[in-house]
């Protein structure tokens, strides 16, 4: 083997501020997709958003960020906002995520976002810079790119 030989890095985790600002691009795909969905169950509703049929727009919506969200982490990693700014979610051994960890992604992120935002926070004292839902998981993000790579 040649001594000059060195080991391939393994991927790099992309800093917390790409990171939240990939999210804020993903906040605007999410308005778009939750109102043209809302659009339709508002439509299929007859403009009644009242009682039981409130509470199924709620889990109406979630489903279909759930669908949104799981199909693009299952397939290839990454969402577009992901994508443009070149990171992808892997498991812990650096495989593709599954459509079952990416739905328990999915479940695990909503507490971590609406618990104060705790578990984007935990990033901060996580030795690996990871959410606490990627953590809980199994998952992480990792950059594709070496722009703005982070902490490894």
């Amino acid at each position: 083997m040649d001594s000059g030989a060195r080991a391939l890095p393994g991927p790099t985790v992309p800093g917390i501020g790409r990171r939240l600002l990939s999210m804020l691009y993903e906040a605007l795909v999410v308005f778009a997709i939750a109102f043209f969905a809302s659009l339709a169950f508002y439509g299929a509703a007859h403009g009644r958003l009242s009682g039981g049929t409130r509470l199924l727009f709620q889990l109406y919506l979630f489903l279909i960020l759930g669908i949104y969200f799981i199909a693009c982490w299952s397939r290839g990693g990454r969402t577009l906002p992901m994508q443009t700014w070149k990171m992808r979610l892997v498991r812990g051994d650096s495989l593709s995520v599954g459509v079952g960890r990416a739905a328990l992604r999915y479940a695990l992120a909503w507490p971590s976002l609406l618990v104060f935002g705790v578990g984007f926070f935990w990033a901060f004292f996580d030795r690996d810079r990871q959410f606490l839902h990627d953590r809980l998981a199994g998952t992480r993000i990792v950059a594709t790119g070496d722009a703005g790579a982070g902490h490894r």
